[in-house]
């Protein structure tokens, strides 16, 4: 079957699809990546491909965007501007808030608006924040709460995530699916470490006086990408947001359990990429930015491991092995402030970064192996519903999880006010991974967990 799509410049040829009254837009009608015939020779895998790579070149900018007050603020007061540390962990944090409560309506904005206009709409918000750092790099004395109120609206990149995903889950079938989602959320996550390794070089290498004009170069490259998408993406008929399955998710006692777990994996990534370079800078301000974007880089890059080493060994006992690493990584930082060590404070985050991208991949892992475990082997729609539910939990995880990283950010200068210091916070953050070690182990880890057989 081939695909049929209408095109907004010229008058429909024959039918198109199963639209009465078509609307405007490069809409598909009739596409389903599970037909053999269709995927492999009438377009599909092609259309599918297209979509994924534009999807990831717009979640990219979008990560980018969420995390340039990650990088911007210890530039910023470096460059002589008067911000507090605690201040300055508000700036890191409130983009990170911001973007984990706006991933929830950008999961349903999709069926809403279709996946290719959705997609620039939310590429091209992105100029806001971009223009607001801008503004503020040329003005020193913008007051903090607007420097805020600017942050915050890099929350915008935030949610790109949870749209991006779903859109993509609908192009393609199941045995690719995987893989194809896997590619879209690396793809966002390497921006946090771009745009933490990208801001410090154009700015010592004179290509920059500020931080102004890394934020407007971004500009450019955020309406290529809306444009790319209203060339190249597609609209489907059929990626309806399934509020049914999500209000079942929401009723089962382990899409919270595993929300709670991904606070630990995906909160620690997020929240230590965010707070990483302010922590190095104020704690060493001997150190040069352009070392911060590895740990970001290095989460990024073994979060696709994570599910691979889930898929042999479990994603259960990966799981554990990553909050109990998280957990030595934290104790590995608290020595370092003691010994006012740079290289062990340095070697330590890359631990911790490590082990929260391995965990990201092995709790996502998890998902579908814990709704799968009462469906009888055979039975079709039972396993399509278990689909359906795992994509909400999927969702619902991915949002609460981003919440973490605000509570990271608060943790340490909520740490450095009351105490001077950050270990308290990094004691907090140990306690709270060997609580994940426990509740991983008990749940899903140990023999015959949930009642079933299958490796969770």
């Amino acid at each position: 079957m081939a695909l049929q799509t209408q095109e907004t410049d010229r008058e429909p040829r024959g039918p198109v699809g199963t639209i009465d009254a078509p609307r405007p837009g490069r809409w598909v009608d009739r596409f389903d990546p599970e037909d053999a015939a269709q995927w492999s020779g009438g377009g599909g895998r092609r259309m599918a491909r297209r979509n994924l790579w534009w999807s990831i070149a717009a979640e990219f900018l979008g990560f980018t965007v969420w995390q340039l007050w990650s990088i911007a603020t210890p530039v910023l007061v470096a460059a002589g501007y008067a911000i507090t540390l605690d201040q300055q962990l508000w700036l890191t944090a409130v983009p990170v808030l911001v973007g984990a409560t706006l991933r929830f309506p950008y999961s349903f904005a999709v069926g809403r608006f279709g996946g290719r206009n959705w997609t620039i709409i939310s590429a091209l918000l992105l100029v806001v924040p971009c223009a607001g750092l801008a503004y503020v790099a040329h003005n020193p004395q913008t007051p903090f709460w607007a420097m805020l109120l600017i942050a915050a609206t890099a929350g915008f990149g935030g949610g790109n995530f949870a749209s991006s995903m779903s859109n993509i889950a609908f192009f393609f079938p199941e045995k690719e699916k995987g893989a194809a989602l896997g590619l879209n959320a690396a793809g966002g996550n390497i921006g946090v470490a771009v745009v933490q390794a990208v801001v410090p070089f154009v700015i010592v290498a004179g290509v920059a006086a500020t931080t102004a004009r890394p934020a407007l170069f971004l500009v450019p490259l955020v309406v290529l990408a809306a444009l790319g998408a209203w060339r190249f993406m597609d609209n489907l008929s059929d990626a309806q947001s399934d509020t049914a399955a999500w209000r079942v998710a929401l009723r089962d006692r382990h899409t919270w359990l595993i929300s709670f777990l991904y606070i630990g994996t995906f909160g620690s990534f997020i929240g230590y990429a965010a707070a990483f370079p302010t922590l190095l800078k104020s704690q060493f301000p001997e150190v040069t930015l352009s070392i911060a974007f590895l740990g970001a880089l290095i989460g990024s890059l073994v979060r696709p491991w994570g599910g691979r080493l889930s898929d042999r060994v479990g994603g259960a006992r990966v799981t554990v092995a990553a909050f109990a690493v998280l957990a030595v990584g934290a104790v590995m930082a608290v020595a370092a402030l003691r010994m006012s060590s740079l290289p062990l404070f340095f070697v330590a985050f890359m631990v911790l970064f490590v082990a929260s991208g391995v965990g990201n991949g092995s709790v996502y892992r998890m998902i579908p192996a814990v709704f799968r475990r009462t469906v009888a082997s055979g039975d079709v729609e039972a396993l399509r519903y278990a689909k359906r539910v795992t994509a909400a939990c999927i969702g619902i995880a991915a949002g609460i999880g981003a919440y973490g990283g605000f509570l990271i950010n608060r943790g340490f200068a909520e740490s450095s006010t009351a105490f001077g210091s950050l270990q308290p916070a990094l004691w907090a953050f140990t306690a709270f991974y060997v609580l994940c070690v426990a509740l991983t182990a008990a749940v899903y880890a140990r023999r015959g967990a949930l009642g079933t057989s299958e490796r969770i």
